[in-house]
């Protein structure tokens, strides 16, 4: 692997690209993490909403799988498909390809959310697939713009912070749009109000998905606009972070090649990590009224659950950001991540013992399984490839990791209903929790030895 030269366009920049590159290191963090946030905020009002209703009482054709499972299946996979493709268009894109691809997807994934409201029930999945197959892309091309950076840890962890926040505030933005809750309206979003409610009325769970997504397309516009004013890394960015630049196919052999025992390790985490991960948040309605917290009396409280996670994540990652050498920073990003499944096992032990509620438990688990996903998509392979000095994008390595863990949430949805359909989802959480636990305590320290073995110590300016 050698270096090379940054990739150059012929596209001129605007002044505010140009004014944000003369601009304060602090005004650009916060535009940057203003436009990245926006964006993948915007992106799971396509994604998420569905997962708010419960498709009661229906099945998948004459199987046992319960529609909404078949529903959360069926957008996994096209998800995870997307992944797989990701690797190599996610790496390879250029830079002035970038949004223009992004507005597309999420156009795309709007229109198969209104096939989803329109075609009966089994054909749903079709739609919900076609739907999650272009949103899967969306992740690397936003990573694409904070990468490489002296200040890539506070960028990704607010890009990070997104989908922590988002997901609850649309899926209590969909309940809300049903009419879920004691209000049975709009009222029950205090930011839409009254007002505005008797002009938009209530949904059924069919069209909720497509009309959130709706509500938020021209926001998501405006975000993407933003995002591609951010001006690229600078020389002392790419002095300290290395260039960052499109993969060929060789140069991602030649990755996997050099890092195979180590990845193998980190891989096999974010297998069960991402699955454990999406149990969580496509079943927390679920999870959460077994719990004793139903959704008529607790209507913000996903919203609530994820914004304590959110702020737990945003600091530790933003604490990473303080330490200069790679080497030193590549060792703290590994301690937050075990320290992370750690947590998952401390909580459920209080929780069994009675010394905390449901609500924080259910918190706890997010805090700890975030802070050991978050850095996967965004600040552990940013670090180990400026630890090691590899030229080449942190956007390939995360694809590989996202195209397994999609492929691992698959399979585990399939077997909690085909071959623990007798437990409930919060039994079942229970358990996976533990084994998160185990697995990805040992196999973590063990990785973090190898990437170690593998950098060089590098200080920072």
């Amino acid at each position: 692997m050698t270096e090379a030269s940054p990739q150059k366009t012929s596209n001129e920049p605007g002044w505010l690209s140009r004014l944000l590159t003369t601009a304060p290191s602090w005004v650009f963090v916060l535009f940057a993490v203003a436009a990245s946030f926006s964006t993948y905020f915007c992106m799971y009002a396509f994604r998420k909403p569905f997962t708010a209703a419960k498709y009661e009482g229906l099945l998948f054709l004459d199987t046992e799988i319960t529609l909404k499972t078949a529903l959360v299946i069926s957008q996994i996979l096209g998800y995870a498909l997307s992944k797989y493709v990701g690797i190599k268009v996610c790496s390879e894109i250029r830079p002035h390809q970038r949004a223009k691809a992004l507005l597309w997807l999420v156009v795309a994934s709007e229109a198969a959310l209104v096939l989803f409201a329109i075609l009966p029930d089994p054909w749903k999945c079709v739609a919900i697939f076609l739907n999650g197959f272009p949103l899967g892309m969306v992740w690397g091309l936003v990573v694409w713009y904070l990468e490489g950076r002296r200040s890539s840890e506070v960028l990704l962890a607010g890009l990070s912070c997104a989908f922590i926040v988002s997901s609850g505030i649309v899926k209590d933005f969909g309940r809300a749009m049903m009419g879920g809750g004691v209000a049975r309206s709009w009222e029950a979003m205090p930011v839409i109000g009254e007002g505005i409610s008797r002009s938009l009325g209530q949904v059924s769970e069919n069209w909720m998905p497509a009309m959130v997504g709706l509500h938020f397309l021209p926001l998501f516009f405006l975000a993407v606009w933003m995002l591609n004013q951010i001006p690229p890394p600078n020389q002392a960015d790419m002095a300290s972070r290395m260039v960052r630049q499109p993969m060929d196919g060789a140069q991602r052999v030649s990755f996997v090649r050099h890092f195979l025992p180590g990845l193998v390790l980190l891989m096999v985490v974010y297998f069960f990590l991402t699955a454990y991960r999406d149990f969580r948040d496509n079943y927390m309605v679920e999870i959460l009224e077994a719990l004793a917290y139903p959704y008529d009396q607790n209507q913000t409280i996903i919203t609530r659950a994820e914004t304590l996670v959110a702020f737990g994540v945003m600091l530790a990652m933003a604490l990473l950001n303080l330490i200069r050498n790679n080497r030193a920073g590549l060792i703290a990003a590994f301690a937050v991540m075990t320290t992370g499944v750690l947590l998952l096992g401390v909580a459920t032990l209080l929780l069994e013992a009675g010394q905390l509620s449901g609500f924080w438990w259910l918190t706890l688990t997010g805090l700890g399984s975030y802070l050991a996903y978050v850095p996967y998509g965004s600040l552990l392979f940013d670090r180990m490839m400026a630890s090691t000095r590899v030229v080449g994008t942190a956007v390939f390595a995360i694809y590989v990791a996202d195209a397994i863990g999609y492929t691992g949430s698959v399979g585990i949805q399939l077997y909690k209903d085909l071959a623990a359909g007798e437990m409930s989802r919060l039994g079942f959480f229970k358990g996976f929790t533990w084994f998160m636990t185990g697995l990805g305590t040992l196999f973590l320290v063990a990785s973090c030895i190898y990437f170690l073995r593998r950098s060089v110590s590098s200080k920072v300016d």
